[in-house]
Order: structure tokens, then C-alpha cells, then sequence
């Protein structure tokens, strides 16, 4: 609802195409109110996640998408943006005025010049949310924010509204900035995932290795261990930032780390566990700065890199 009690103008809805993201931004600007008339869906995937949560919707070839839409959302993986965007451009269906724009991270709104140049009004609008395919992405993306690039301010005050109308909190992020923006949000979400990933990999091996005392194994006991301890420090660390470090590193106890990377080296250098002393340095490393950590930890973290390096 605007400041002056109208409702805002509904739009005819076009998503190219019904992936992950493409659908869960499909399904909230439904629920504020637009029409989603017509989609891409190419893939057997595609087409069953249309058919299940976009009913209404007709799943149309790309040409007949764009022509009956006023608002094109383009939810495309980052490589086959441009191929897109160049198809769109060339199938003479899109009409002056279209808003179009792309849920890409790592662009703005340059790339969508080629349709800018037909009369298109370009928008980025990025959720920064991380999708796995159910009806919970959507819900998401009401407590997510968005890192929104136009050409100009009309743009901005359209992105906001597009934003605010499905939940989420708009953020200014500007053109040439689009690629660290991306970067910050694939170091701290898509890495996070690989870090987790190792460690329960290392607890896996040690309560394997304990279980074999026992006639049953715990049932996951590696998440059960791990879940409220890095739950706890990523809430600590949103509030606090860097002061909510602690462990060996923020001790500047370089015996402690020396251990553990004594340990880590006994793991198989195959499979999951190859490489994971050389994560753990590079992420000890990192953590050494925010801890302004003593000249003997920093001393021992450089020397096992470089040998590290030495014996690859």
C-alpha cells in the first residue's frame, strides 16, 4: 500500500524462467497482488515446479513471454544472462516500456543495454538469500534484502517499490560496484557452506573413530555437535562483528593451533579431507588479523602455508 492509501498499479508478469529463483520471486509478487500470466520452462524441472506452484501461469516459448508482459523478470544463471538478453533483444517482441529487470548478483543494469536501447526500463534487483527449490524460498524473501541498480532515479523508486511490495528491504548497490557486492555474499554464504562442510567431515572422522567402542553410532552426531556452536557464532558475530571471535586464534595460542594442524595432517589427502589443513590455514590466517594475533602464531600460520605449498 502507498503513503496515500492506493493500492500500487498490478502488473502482467512474465519469468524467464521457472528455476529456483525465478519462481520463488514469481510466487511473491503474486502474493502482492500481480499477475504472473506466462513463463520459460524449458527443463522437465522446470516445468513440474511451474505447474505446482504457478497454476495460473502458461509456459510459453521466450517470444510470446516478453510480449505479454510489463514487468519481464529475467532469473537466469549469471553465464547465460547475456545470451538471453541477446535473444530478446532479437525476437522483436519486447515492447517500450517494459520493465525489465534480472536477478543477478554480480551485474547491474549495463548488462541489459541491448533492451534498454529498444525502450526497456533496466532494473538489477538481487535477493540476497540462497534458494534450494521449495515453497520456504519465497517466504524467505520476506525478511531478505535486495541489492537494487537502475540507470537513474524513476528505476530506483520502481526497484524500492517492486522490493517493499514482496517484504524485502531494498539496497542501493552501485553499477560498478556489483562485483564485490556479489563476491561479499559468495565469501560469506557459499564459502560458509564448504567451511561447515569441512568440519563436519573432520567431526565425522572422530566420532567414527569413537563409535567403534560402542555397538551403535550416534545418529548425526557430527551436526548435533557442530549445529548450536556455529548457530550461536554466527548470531555473535552479526552483532558483534570481529570481538565475537574466540578459540585458539583469538588466545594467540599457537601450541593449540600447531596441535591442530598436527591432527588435520593425519587425515586422508583423498576424497572430502584432501586439502582441509590448507583451509584451516587460510582460515586461521584470516582470523589471526581480525585478533591482531602475537608475532609466534603469525610465525607458525607462514610457515606451515609454505610448506604446505612445498608439499603440493
Amino acid at each position: 500500500m502507498r503513503a496515500d492509501g492506493l493500492a500500487p498499479a498490478r502488473l502482467a508478469v512474465g519469468v524467464v524462467s521457472a528455476g529456483r529463483v525465478g519462481t520463488a520471486i514469481a510466487e511473491a509478487l503474486e502474493r502482492a497482488g500481480h499477475v504472473v500470466g506466462a513463463v520459460v520452462a524449458s527443463s522437465t524441472a522446470s516445468r513440474e515446479r511451474a505447474a505446482a506452484r504457478l497454476p495460473e501461469s502458461q509456459i510459453l516459448p521466450l517470444d510470446q513471454v516478453v510480449a505479454r508482459s510489463e514487468l519481464l523478470v529475467i532469473a537466469v544463471p549469471d553465464a547465460v544472462l547475456p545470451t538471453v538478453v541477446g535473444q530478446i533483444a532479437a525476437g522483436g517482441a519486447l515492447r517500450r516500456g517494459t520493465v525489465v529487470l534480472h536477478t543477478a548478483g554480480a551485474h547491474g543494469v549495463g548488462i541489459l543495454a541491448p533492451l534498454s536501447d529498444l525502450g526497456a526500463l533496466a532494473l538489477a534487483v538481487h535477493p540476497a538469500m540462497t534458494f534450494v527449490g521449495g515453497v520456504d524460498d519465497t517466504n524467505r524473501l520476506a525478511t531478505s534484502c535486495f541489492g537494487i541498480t537502475a540507470a537513474d532515479e524513476i528505476g530506483y523508486t520502481i526497484a524500492q517499490s517492486l522490493v517493499y511490495e514482496i517484504g524485502g528491504q531494498p539496497v542501493r548497490i552501485a553499477e560498478a560496484d556489483r562485483t564485490l557486492y556479489h563476491a561479499a555474499l559468495a565469501h560469506g554464504a557459499n564459502h560458509l557452506v564448504a567451511l561447515i562442510s569441512d568440519a563436519l567431515a573432520i567431526l565425522d572422522v572422530a566420532v567414527a573413530r569413537g563409535a567403534a567402542y560402542h555397538d551403535e553410532p550416534p545418529v548425526r552426531a557430527a551436526n548435533a555437535i557442530l549445529g548450536p556452536l556455529v548457530t550461536a557464532a554466527l548470531s555473535n558475530v552479526l552483532d558483534l562483528g570481529p570481538a565475537a571471535l574466540t578459540g585458539p586464534v583469538a588466545r594467540g595460542d599457537a601450541d593449540a593451533v600447531a596441535a591442530h594442524l598436527a591432527a588435520l595432517r593425519e587425515l586422508p589427502d583423498t576424497g572430502i579431507t584432501a586439502g582441509i589443513p590448507a583451509a584451516y590455514i587460510a582460515s586461521a590466517n584470516r582470523a589471526a588479523v581480525y585478533a591482531d594475533a602475537p608475532p609466534k602464531l603469525r610465525d607458525l600460520l607462514s610457515r606451515a602455508g609454505r610448506n604446505d605449498t612445498e608439499n603440493r
